[in-house]
Parts: structure tokens; C-alpha cells; sequence
């Protein structure tokens, strides 16, 4: 399953690149997000992995990203890894203006197991879980930035 999820960000790219690069914000809107935690490599750079854990509502669960191409401030693309299920993303990003940047998310899926059949029964799930995470973003920058 492949699709693409967009949005108007209300920062200059420099902001909104910023933000993004730090793990250490992640928490503040990745809702569900409980820890991140680097396994190998260079931390944000090309070849390193990291783990991150989550909790949605009783459900727990983990998944490990591989980061494949970082060329900031324009494309940052890895993949991640988690029971049942392969996800690559590739985050780019554009100014429009001084003041504004466009962020594409472009998505890959693959299942395995148990996971093709949820894959295939509900694939409007993921698209509206990687927009929700999206909005969250632009939604964390544009509170938090000031001209």
C-alpha cells in the first residue's frame, strides 16, 4: 500500500527542520510515543537504528526505524519495523514562502501474517493514523514558532 499525506506548515523550513530533527521532541506530538531509544550507528544519520516504544490505549508495542537517506532540509526517509508489518517513509520538505513549508509524507506499507488480512480490511486506518501524526506536527510547530 502506497500512498502520500500532505500539509502547509506556518514556519520557515529552518523551524519546522529543526523540530523534526529532534528525537527529543517526538513525544510532544507523536501521541502514543513512550521512549526512543538509539540502538547503533551515528544518531540521525544514515545506517542508524533506533527503537521506539508506544502505548495506544492498552495496546503496547514497538518498532525499530533505519534511517536510509538523510539530505535535511529537503528529504529525511527511513523505514521501520514492527510485528507483521514493513513501513518506509520519506518526509520532504519545500518552502513555499519565507514564512511557510510544504511537508510531504510519502508512505510505503507491507504485512506479513495475521497483519495482510488487517492491512487489507481496514487500509484507510494507517492513512488517517499518518495524517493525524502529520497535523499533530504542523500543529506542535506553528504553537510553538515565533517570527
Amino acid at each position: 500500500m502506497r500512498y502520500t499525506v500532505s500539509t502547509t506548515i506556518h514556519a520557515p523550513i529552518e523551524e519546522v527542520v529543526k523540530r523534526f530533527d529532534n528525537p527529543d521532541l517526538m513525544k510532544e506530538w507523536m501521541e502514543g510515543l513512550q521512549s526512543f531509544e538509539h540502538l547503533e550507528g551515528t544518531p540521525g544519520q544514515v545506517g542508524a537504528k533506533s527503537r521506539l516504544k508506544f502505548q495506544m490505549g492498552k495496546r503496547r508495542f514497538e518498532m525499530v526505524e533505519t534511517i536510509t537517506e538523510r539530505n535535511l532540509p529537503e528529504v529525511f526517509a527511513g523505514y521501520y519495523e514492527a510485528n507483521g508489518v514493513y513501513n518506509e517513509v520519506s518526509a520532504h520538505f519545500k518552502p513555499v514562502d519565507a514564512n511557510t513549508t510544504q511537508y510531504d509524507s510519502q508512505q510505503y506499507f507491507q504485512f506479513k501474517g495475521g497483519m495482510k488480512v488487517f492491512g487489507w480490511l481496514f487500509p484507510g486506518m494507517f492513512k488517517k493514523q499518518s495524517m493525524k501524526y502529520l497535523m499533530d506536527f504542523k500543529n506542535f510547530v506553528e504553537r510553538d514558532y515565533r517570527p
